[in-house]
């Protein structure tokens, strides 16, 4: 039911000042960075389970939606009001409970930003490896609630492979804790497993232990310039079966790289040029090995230049590039559209080689880049304000597309509302009458994070 005046004013009660309907608040929740804008009626600020489960209880009780927010970077409007009803922000619960050197583990409310993690862990000698492009703003429940990746995905794995445990709260109210804080546990069902990526539409999550790692000693980084994508993308092909463990191993295509060229350490030159930014990591000789072996590998399958970053300045001046391609494409265009897609490694040529006359086709700009060491490559769709039902058809032949080579139409932005009406193009009929199935158990109502993932 909407929240109108009435209902409003009794949830201000019950609720407290974290509770509120004005503008500000309301304009503030109603976007992410997907580009979408759907406002809710109104927004929570809890700083407690306790809180949270008061709002399940009165969500249950007068029939109104709830929508699970962190800081708003998801590109999928997972985090979006589809159907109004109150937007339950956790940017307020932001303490870092623990980290435990002992036990190499965290204990984090779902408020605490990812690199705010990262800093706590290496101040004690400890790493927490995930790493979305949005390190410095998204937060760690955000992370859990879409199982997000990032660069170190190659060697690291994802979010998932971090949450041993987590605190939730279900749509009826009731607390719940699920996994361990041991590394080993099969006792049940893995909860854990099926909340981390489920975006918002089973619980919401108040606590999370997380797994930590030693810290690496070393890190260190190249640049290579290949002629074409094809033969960069062979190329990450050969150096993950060649006895390596890159920690990142990121392509930018040529249009990528035209939109970030004053940035770049060397002369753009003609052609269909690819750039691979290579990282190795671990005890300083293993580190360089490594990096070595790429190196050498990038010079046998012909890269034009092989730039090695020789300390941490040009390594990160190397990433600032990097970073820099996300923002520019998307302030190059009104209308902008982010598929992060991934194939087998072997395929990502015949993906690549099929990008231009998708573009042509639908008369678009298209950028691609990514985290090629496990295939996950972004493609960025661009345009006037007149082309968004051209972008949507893109997107549906690029993800056919992306199926018949083997692949998924999301590595790690996950479903949300933008690519919903996409699923069952990967889905079958069955898979997905067993998901709803699976979402009605915990949210027979249906008032938790309404209108995503499932069509």
């Amino acid at each position: 039911m909407p929240l109108d005046a009435s209902l409003a004013a009794l949830l201000g009660r019950e609720l407290g000042p974290g509770f509120t309907t004005a503008p500000a608040a309301l304009t503030a929740a109603a976007t992410d960075d997907s580009g979408l804008v759907l406002p809710p009626e109104a927004v929570f600020f809890p700083k407690s389970a306790d809180e949270i489960s008061r709002l399940m209880v009165l969500a249950g009780r007068h029939g109104f939606p709830v929508t699970p927010r962190g800081a708003g970077t998801g590109l999928a409007g997972g985090a979006l009001a589809v159907s109004g009803g109150v937007v339950l922000d956790t940017t307020a619960m932001n303490r870092i409970v623990a980290v435990d050197a002992a036990n190499l583990c965290a204990v984090v409310e779902p408020g605490v930003v990812t690199k705010t993690l990262r800093d706590a862990a290496a101040a004690a000698g400890l790493f927490y490896p995930p790493d979305p492009a949005s390190l410095a703003t998204c937060t760690l429940g955000g992370n859990a609630a879409t199982n997000a990746g990032g660069p170190a995905c190659v060697k690291y794995g994802v979010t998932r492979d971090y949450v041993l445990g987590l605190t939730v709260v279900l749509p009826d109210g009731e607390v719940v804790k699920t996994g361990t804080a041991t590394r080993k546990g099969v006792v049940g069902y893995d909860l854990t497993g099926l909340l981390v990526g489920s975006e918002g539409t089973l619980g919401v999550i108040t606590e999370l232990t997380l797994k930590l790692i030693p810290h690496p000693r070393e890190v260190r980084a190249v640049a290579a310039l290949f002629p074409d994508a094809r033969s960069a993308v062979a190329t990450v092909a050969a150096i993950m079966a060649g006895g390596v463990s890159p920690c990142a191993l990121e392509l930018m295509d040529r249009a990528c790289l035209g939109i970030v060229e004053e940035l770049l350490p060397f002369a753009l030159p003609g052609g269909e040029v690819a750039l691979l930014l290579l990282e190795a990591d671990g005890d300083p000789d293993q580190a360089a090995r490594d990096i070595g072996r790429m190196e050498a590998l990038c010079r046998d399958r012909g890269a034009l230049a092989v730039l090695p970053a020789a300390d941490a300045a040009r390594r990160e001046a190397l990433w600032d590039i990097r970073r820099q391609i996300s923002t520019r494409i998307h302030e190059s265009a009104p209308v902008y559209l982010s598929e992060d897609v991934a194939v087998p490694i072997a395929r990502i040529p015949d993906l690549i080689a099929a990008l231009p006359a998708l573009g042509r086709r639908h008369n678009l700009s298209l950028y691609a880049f990514g985290h090629a060491g496990d295939g996950n490559i972004h493609v960025n769709i661009t345009g006037d304000t007149e082309c968004r039902p051209r972008t949507l058809a893109l997107a549906r032949e690029l993800i056919a597309l992306v199926l018949d080579l083997g692949g998924t139409m999301s590595g790690e932005h996950g479903i949300g509302l933008a690519k919903r009406s996409f699923i069952d193009m990967e889905l079958s009929p069955r898979s997905i009458s067993v998901q709803r199935s699976l979402k009605a158990v915990f949210d027979p109502a249906g008032l938790m994070n309404p209108g995503k993932v499932l069509p």
